[in-house]
């Protein structure tokens, strides 16, 4: 028994060693024929991966690599691929909205921006793809901070000096805790003028598998353009973004 589930396990990671930089799609075909299985086998190991994430089923009977692995920190890297699946929807939201939006991670307390659109008015800020700003003053770095272990988050207060940027700027560890307790009880986070005088941003949590926060997606332009209404507009644009996201990394909405 446990010489033929190695034996099951092998031929699961021999299948996924065939995607490479250079091969994106598989068929049952090329599984059958490259490691000499029969039709139903391969079917049947093909269908397994998709059932756990591993692979995501395309048209025409093509298998691509699923987005379990970015979960897990091996194979694909997180930015690159949040960046060319996230851009499209971004883009969207953007043109939708017209103001600009974007993706972030969290990296070493600070949280990057993997993605951008922009809806070509007038910012007071540059951002492009790279640009790190710190997570507590920024919409999507709420978002990051509220989705913390609470050890990790205590860890980060301990690291992190809470420098005023602007008048609004919270300082204080209690009046943070109080504000990303808000956030994780609304389901999005708000930066009006924190960062920077004027500027505003309104951000929701990108959720992967296993309820594990993959990224940050934001709306963020001048407070007054940002009035209620378009946040409203803004909230419900980003979450239809985040399943389109999903979509394209799982196959389906993660669960």
């Amino acid at each position: 028994m446990a010489t033929q589930l190695n034996n099951s396990v092998a031929r699961a990671f021999a299948i996924l060693e065939m995607f490479t930089e250079r091969r994106s799609q598989v068929t049952a075909g090329d599984v059958a024929r490259e490691l000499g299985l029969n039709a139903v086998t391969a079917h049947r190991f093909l269908r397994s991966l998709e059932s756990v994430g591993a692979i995501v089923a395309e048209t025409r009977g093509t298998y691509r690599l699923g987005f379990l692995f970015a979960d897990l920190g091996s194979r694909v890297v997180v930015g690159n691929c949040l960046a060319r699946v996230a851009k499209p929807a971004l883009d969207g939201v953007s043109r939708d909205i017209k103001e600009a939006s974007m993706a972030t991670v969290m990296e070493s307390n600070m949280v990057s921006c993997v993605a951008i659109a922009k809806a070509g008015r007038t910012l007071s800020v540059h951002i492009r793809p790279g640009t790190r700003m710190p997570a507590y003053c920024v919409a999507n770095g709420k978002v990051w901070l509220a989705h913390l272990p609470p050890a990790d988050l205590e860890r980060y207060l301990d690291e992190v000096e809470l420098k005023a940027y602007t008048p609004k700027t919270i300082t204080s560890r209690e009046a943070l805790r109080r504000d990303l307790d808000q956030v994780r009880k609304d389901g999005f986070a708000i930066n009006d003028g924190e960062r920077e005088d004027g500027l505003k941003a309104v951000a929701i949590p990108l959720m992967g598998r296993n309820n594990a926060l993959l990224a940050g997606l934001s709306v963020f332009g001048p407070t007054s353009r940002l009035n209620d209404a378009v946040v409203e507009r803004a909230l419900e644009r980003l979450r239809q973004a985040a399943r389109e996201i999903e979509i394209e990394l799982y196959g389906r909405a993660a669960a």
